[in-house]
């Protein structure tokens, strides 16, 4: 009988493995994508299988941790529980994960844009000893041995070779499908929903004080920002300067989507505000931090208008999103995994 699903499945699949760009498009009003597709066309048979290689610990040198583990989709895909990333044997990361949505405008990744290719995201948790600690040689002869990868990759690719490009390229297709724009802001500026008093009070609020990192429609404008928090003495994380080696580029971060903000903390790129009201009170009374690039200035937030601005914030939840069955474990996949 499971010899039967899995057939079932890897025939569906190859009946869709090829109909291109059904499974992308640009939502209204926004821009076209940074991603280039034609390297990577779409397929949902590539879609499904970056999704199951996205869930499956497999990609982890003792099989306990998968990329779900550090990116739940109930939590606009990062953790909530700690603030710090945890990998295998309970290491604990240097960094509080990034949410992961909308990934398709984005030119650079992670925190100091160490990855400048979404298909080439994957492999730097997979190969980072506190996180997957795996090779990508020792991946691809797992996946090999199963009774589920090979024939996935024949319906995604037209024959059974497992590759290390393959895989990456195939997470890259389940990921670029984690858009969210079906928030209330999204119904507001569709003119299918209004904002209330408050929430339009706090988006006036939002244009004029947040506007230029956080820039709508995708509320971040992708760069490098430093927004005044000072240097984690523990951590000594000095941010993009890591990969730059720039003076100029100390202690900026890439600066974050603010859709889903209500359920994706903590925030900032260690974790270190567990609350919104917290990061609304940092950039309150923002202070210097001794680097030349910050140009920041106190926002001076009155309790009313902290109040507004987190109404107006709240419209950015996308709960469809976050619940969408498109992007959750793929039961019905692992449902036909052999015992190996």
């Amino acid at each position: 009988m499971k010899r039967i699903l899995l057939l079932g499945i890897v025939a569906f699949l190859a009946l869709v493995a090829f109909r291109s760009d059904e499974n992308f498009s640009v939502p209204t009003g926004w821009p076209n994508p940074h991603y280039d597709f034609s390297k990577n066309p779409p397929s949902r048979a590539k879609i499904e299988l970056g999704r199951a290689l996205f869930y499956d610990p497999i990609l982890s040198r003792n099989s306990t941790i998968s990329c779900a583990s550090c990116h739940s989709q109930y939590t606009a895909f990062t953790h909530v529980d700690h603030a710090l990333s945890h990998g295998i044997d309970d290491r604990i990361g240097t960094r509080n994960s990034p949410a992961l949505m909308n990934l398709a405008w984005s030119k650079d990744f992670m925190w100091d844009g160490a990855v400048n290719h979404l298909d080439m995201q994957a492999l730097a948790p997979i190969s980072n000893p506190q996180e997957m600690d795996e090779t990508m040689t020792h991946v691809v002869h797992k996946l090999s041995q199963t009774s589920l990868y090979p024939p996935l990759f024949r319906a995604a690719y037209g024959d059974s070779t497992i590759t290390g490009e393959r895989l990456l390229k195939a997470m890259s297709q389940f990921m670029l499908t984690l858009i969210s724009a079906r928030s209330k802001y999204d119904s507001v500026m569709q003119r299918e929903a209004e904002f209330t008093l408050q929430e339009q009070n706090g988006y006036r609020l939002f244009q004029t004080k947040c506007s230029s990192c956080h820039t709508e429609p995708l509320f971040t404008n992708y760069q490098f920002e430093n927004n005044g928090l000072p240097l984690d003495t523990t951590l000594m994380d000095y941010g993009r300067m890591s990969v730059t080696k720039q003076a100029s580029d100390s202690l900026k971060f890439k600066v974050p989507t603010l859709r889903n903000i209500e359920f994706s903390y903590p925030y900032m790129h260690d974790g270190r505000f567990k609350r919104l009201r917290d990061v609304l009170m940092h950039y309150s009374t923002i202070r210097q931090n001794g680097t030349e690039s910050n140009k920041l200035q106190p926002m001076n937030f009155t309790s009313n208008e902290m109040v507004d601005l987190t109404a107006f914030l709240l419209t950015l939840t996308d709960r469809k999103f976050l619940f969408d069955t498109a992007y959750s474990y793929p039961k019905y996949i692992f449902a036909t995994q052999a015992k190996d």
